[in-house]
């Protein structure tokens, strides 16, 4: 495993971040239970993945307990793990979710009781809130900050001109800033390339995408995507991305191109996928979720694959603009 910092910070993270969201108790549809999750968590570790990710909303909760009793045996110092707010907690209760002071203060301690942890590391808004000024938000995680209950600071999914003048806001009121992005980039789907990528590149912001194998569409043959559990569900969810954004982008193509790249490296779909993000300046570490360890040995292998100049392009080459995905 290579290791990275974190944009412009002293944070050093492994190349792969370990995605959480699939993590619950019992295991429901394509997540996985908690004794995968530990196996799992155990051959990262060993393998010397650093980085976890997970979110309050993930399974209600559920994933940062899991993660948190996964991790337990290790040395936290070691470790660097991020989880998020914003998503609705509780049904009956309107300041379980958002962005304001009261939502941020007692969600933040919900997610270190879940975690078994005094700190975390990197503590992120779950997307924009747009009920809530900026200026709210900001402070209340700057003070979180100075409590020592996080590290730093990120965001996600949004508008480049949301992120900007977030930082411009941090900068103007002397607040701590978001240092990591993580926002929705993939081979098959790329509008992040236009702005947002160019500014946290300029801005020295850490770069970790979420969903870099599109959900699984980029992990095998366009015509075996349905053929999975996690494929079913998403075939059938609401406005798929797989057939509003991925497929119309080019997405076929591309799929077939990763299909003939792999097997002229004698390597998987996911490898070369992946690798491709590992090749990619503003990127520091792709989110990766998996349901086995075999997968997590799959995505974790792609760290030693090359790919030259003139592969990436062939496998860039069908890409067409597609809708925005993933702010909302």
């Amino acid at each position: 495993m290579e290791y990275t910092t974190l944009g412009d910070t002293g944070l050093e993270v492994s190349e792969i971040c370990l995605g959480c969201m699939s993590f619950s108790h019992d295991g429901e549809d394509w997540g996985v239970d908690a004794e995968t999750a530990e196996d799992i968590v155990d051959r990262a570790v060993e393998l010397g993945v650093t980085f976890f990710d997970t979110a309050n909303v993930y399974h209600r909760g559920e994933s940062e307990e899991v993660l948190g009793d996964a991790l337990a045996k290790y040395d936290r110092d070691r470790l660097v793990v991020a989880t998020k707010v914003r998503g609705g907690m509780a049904d009956d209760n309107p300041n379980a979710e958002g962005l304001g002071r009261k939502a941020i203060e007692q969600e933040l301690a919900n997610s270190l009781d879940r975690l078994g942890m005094d700190t975390v590391d990197l503590y992120q808004i779950h997307r924009w809130d747009y009920d809530v000024p900026i200026e709210e938000t900001l402070r209340a995680l700057d003070d979180a900050v100075r409590r020592n209950q996080v590290r730093y600071l990120g965001a996600s999914s949004m508008w480049a001109h949301q992120f900007a003048d977030a930082l411009h806001t941090s900068e103007r009121l002397g607040l701590e800033r978001f240092v990591s992005m993580q926002n929705h980039y993939n081979l098959a789907y790329r509008e992040e390339e236009r702005e947002m990528l160019p500014l946290c590149e300029k801005e020295g912001v850490g770069v970790i995408p979420w969903s870099p194998l599109a959900g699984g569409y980029l992990a095998r043959p366009d015509d075996e995507f349905a053929t999975t559990a996690r494929g079913e569900r998403t075939a059938d969810s609401d406005r798929d991305r797989v057939e509003d954004v991925y497929r119309p982008g080019g997405g076929v193509e591309i799929n077939e191109r990763l299909q003939g790249l792999a097997a002229e490296k004698d390597a998987t779909m996911a490898q070369v996928a992946l690798a491709w993000h590992l090749h990619k300046d503003w990127v520091d570490a792709p989110i990766v979720g998996v349901s086995s360890v075999e997968h997590l040995e799959d995505a974790v292998a792609a760290t030693d694959l090359e790919l030259t100049d003139e592969e990436i392009a062939r496998l860039e080459e069908p890409y067409e603009p597609v809708p925005v995905s993933g702010h909302g």
